[in-house]
C-alpha cells in the first residue's frame, strides 16, 4: 500500500519540538532519509522526476480561455492510495443551501456509525478556488475519519470562473450552519466541529472561521490550514515573499525553483494582484478579509493548526498568519515539512509527511 516505511511515519510523529524562524513557532519535521538543508524529500524529488519526463511538447496553437481552463483542471490532483485498515462508510447528499446546491460527502467508521458525540472535520478541497475536486481528497478524508473515529466531511462547492466570489466562499459556510444544525442526526459533538483545508480550500476554511468569529455563532472550534492561500498581495501585515527565504542546493535548485510559483510575485505583477482575475468579481475584493483573512483581525478565531511545505510558495505567508494568530492570543502549532512542496497531502500512499499530516490532523480533533 505505502511505497516508504512505517518507521518514517513513526520517526515524523516524534518531532514535536519548536523553532523560532522569522519570529514564528514552527515545528519542523524531517525525513530521516534526506536530512540536508536545500534538498527535496526523497518520495518527492521521485515523483518530480517522473512528472518532469511525463510533459509534453507545447501545442503550436496556444490554447483558447475555455481549453486553458480544462487543462488546469484536468492537471490537479494525484492518485493517492487508501491506507484505511477498517471499514469506512460514505455518504452523500445535495443539499440547498442558500442560492446553490451543495454536495457533502461524509465518511465515517462503520464500528461507531452509531456512537454519538464525535468529533467532526469539514474538508474543502484545494484547486485555486477554479478547479480540484472533493476525490482528490478523499482518501486523506476517509483516514482522518478512521484515526479520530469521527464524522470527516468533504465539502463540493460552487468554482470560479463560473460562480465567483462569494459564491464558494457562501457554499462552505452555509454548510458549516448546516452539519452545525443537524449535528445529532450525523453523530456530531457540535461544541467539537473544526473545519480545513488545503491551498484555497485553507483560504476558505480561514475565511469560514473569520465570518463566524464576526457572527457570534461559534461553530467551529479549530480551524486546520493546510499550505493556506491568506492574501492575494505582497507586503502587507508583515507579509513579504522572498526568494532568500528559501533555501535550495546547488544540485536542486533548478528542480525547486519552479515548486515556488503559487504565491511569487512577478516582475509584471510586484503585489501579486493578478491572481484575483478568475476568482473575485473585482479588484476591490483582495482587501475583503473573507478573501484575505491576513487583513483580517485575528482576535478571538479558533485553536489552529497551521501546515506548510518547505518548498512551497504559499508557506511565507502562512507562517506570517501563524504568527499573527499566535500574537492574537490563539493557540497555534505550526508545522513546516522539509523537503516538501504544495499539494503533499494528495500524495498519501506515496510520500509518507502526508500520512504524519494525517496523524497530527486527527490528533487535533481527538484533542477538541
Amino acid at each position: 500500500m505505502r511505497v516508504y516505511g512505517q518507521e518514517i511515519v513513526n520517526a515524523l510523529q516524534a518531532q514535536q519540538e519548536e523553532a523560532n524562524l522569522n519570529g514564528t513557532q514552527v515545528i519542523v519535521k524531517i525525513n530521516p532519509e534526506e536530512t540536508r538543508a536545500g534538498y527535496l524529500d526523497p518520495y518527492e524529488l521521485q515523483i518530480i522526476r517522473k512528472w518532469a519526463g511525463e510533459q509534453k511538447a507545447a501545442p503550436a496553437q496556444p490554447p483558447s480561455p475555455e481549453e486553458q481552463l480544462r487543462l488546469i483542471r484536468d492537471s490537479m490532483g494525484f492518485p493517492n492510495r487508501n491506507l484505511n485498515t477498517v471499514e469506512i462508510y460514505t455518504g452523500y447528499e445535495r443539499v440547498k443551501l442558500g442560492d446553490n446546491e451543495v454536495g457533502l460527502w461524509r465518511y465515517y467508521p462503520r464500528k461507531s456509525m452509531r456512537k454519538p458525540n464525535k468529533p467532526c472535520l469539514i474538508y474543502i478541497h484545494g484547486g485555486g478556488w477554479i478547479g480540484g475536486t472533493v476525490f482528490a481528497v478523499e482518501n486523506p478524508c476517509r483516514l482522518i475519519a478512521e484515526l479520530a473515529d469521527a464524522v470527516v466531511f468533504n465539502i463540493d462547492y460552487s468554482l470560479a470562473p463560473e460562480h465567483k466570489f462569494p459564491n464558494g466562499f457562501n457554499d462552505c459556510f452555509n454548510a458549516v450552519q448546516y452539519i452545525y444544525e443537524h449535528a445529532e442526526e450525523y453523530g456530531i459533538d457540535r461544541n467539537r466541529i473544526a473545519v480545513g483545508g488545503d491551498s484555497a480550500g485553507g483560504n476558505l476554511s480561514a475565511a469560514v472561521a473569520t465570518k463566524d468569529r464576526d457572527l457570534g455563532t461559534r461553530m467551529v472550534a479549530q480551524q486546520v490550514l493546510i499550505y493556506p492561500c491568506v492574501t492575494f498581495l505582497n507586503g502587507v501585515n508583515g507579509y513579504q515573499w522572498e526568494l532568500s527565504q528559501f533555501e535550495m542546493s546547488d544540485e536542486q535548485k533548478a528542480m525547486i525553483d519552479p515548486m515556488l510559483g503559487i504565491g511569487r510575485p512577478t516582475e509584471a505583477d510586484p503585489e501579486g494582484r493578478k491572481a484575483w482575475e478568475l476568482y473575485l468579481p473585482h479588484e476591490e475584493e483582495v482587501r475583503n478579509p473573507y478573501v484575505s483573512p491576513l487583513l483580517a483581525d485575528s482576535t478571538g478565531l479558533p485553536r489552529t493548526l497551521c501546515v506548510g511545505a518547505e518548498f512551497d510558495g504559499l508557506r511565507i505567508q502562512s507562517e506570517v498568519y501563524s504568527r499573527q494568530l499566535a500574537a492574537a492570543g490563539v493557540p497555534v502549532k505550526t508545522i513546516r515539512y522539509k523537503g516538501c512542496t504544495h499539494a503533499f497531502i494528495d500524495r498519501l500512499g506515496f510520500v509518507p509527511q502526508a500520512e504524519d499530516l494525517c496523524i497530527e490532523i486527527a490528533n487535533a480533533l481527538k484533542a477538541l
